[in-house]
């Protein structure tokens, strides 16, 4: 299985896979990925019905071009018949909820692995998107991430939060969420989060105000379950014209004091060396994907 560069996603939106209502215009929604879920939002008894669903929903969701990711369930009685069900080409990623360490990444590797080579499938397609909900993987970040299959990872939560004896917020969950991001780069996969409120979903203010905090600290993607907020991630995690504009003229003129030996140059009132080259440079390559979804 060789390497890949993960993905350049900004938003993934959980879609419920037995919900007709849904389904039906997800692929209007800009997201960037489409997260069809058979974990929290289905309940136990639908878990076969939605399993059958996954197929005939693949085509429909991913139709505008985004990417579908399949939520699974972390009991392995029920993570076993999802990965049967979900692995196939047109799904681009498992999420895989409650990881506790990279000795469980690799068990369901090994499941994914079997599955695509039941398929006719080229070992490794299917790239991992985990979810770190509890405090006993906390020790593990930095192992997890580096797994072959991962694309992304996520630090905190509701779930999180409840295991610590916290109150779920930007605060409690901050050292955590900062120890998962630097485990994301130093793998070179996406660091996937926000610095707001976690299940408030009406005050997109504040909501805005979280992803902003976001970027700032280094996050580049997040996941959502309202329509609403898929324009505000893509706005808040993406690039405006004008800053692509300034990225591009940036570089030009780091060039032009390249050519003249010159190892820095002042460029509109800044002085640009090679770190803020390499921020222009990532933003420009990440922001070339984005037009497929809007």
């Amino acid at each position: 299985m060789t390497s890949r560069p993960p993905p350049n996603w900004r938003s993934l939106m959980f879609v419920p896979v037995l919900a007709e209502r849904f389904i039906a215009k997800a692929h209007t929604r800009g997201a960037d990925a489409l997260i069809l879920d058979l974990e929290d939002s289905i309940i136990p008894s639908k878990k076969a019905e939605a399993r059958a669903a996954i197929a005939a929903a693949v085509p429909r969701v991913s139709q505008n071009g985004a990417d579908v990711v399949v939520r699974i369930n972390r009991p392995l009685e029920l993570a076993v018949p999802d990965i049967e069900a979900a692995v196939m080409p047109g799904v681009s990623a498992l999420m895989l909820p409650k990881v506790m360490g990279p000795e469980h990444v690799r068990l369901l590797a090994e499941l994914v692995t079997e599955r695509e080579t039941q398929l006719g499938m080229e070992i490794g397609h299917t790239r991992f998107l985990v979810l770190i909900e509890t405090t006993a993987a906390l020790p593990h970040l930095f192992a997890i991430a580096a797994e072959p299959r991962m694309a992304g990872m996520s630090v905190g939560g509701e779930d999180m939060a409840t295991d610590m004896g916290a109150t779920p917020s930007a605060d409690s969950m901050y050292v955590f969420a900062m120890h998962g991001l630097a485990a994301c780069r130093a793998a070179g996969i996406l660091p996937m989060g926000s610095m707001g409120q976690l299940a408030k979903i009406d005050d997109l203010d504040s909501y805005r105000a979280g992803l902003k905090r976001g970027r700032e600290l280094g996050f580049t993607t997040a996941s959502c379950i309202h329509p609403a907020h898929v324009p505000i991630i893509n706005e808040e995690y993406g690039a405006s014209d004008a800053e692509l504009d300034r990225a591009r003229r940036l570089l030009a003129a780091f060039e032009v004091a390249k050519a003249n030996g010159e190892g820095a140059v002042a460029f509109e009132g800044s002085m640009v060396d090679l770190p803020i080259v390499i921020r222009a440079e990532r933003l420009l390559a990440r922001a070339a994907s984005w037009k497929k979804t809007g």
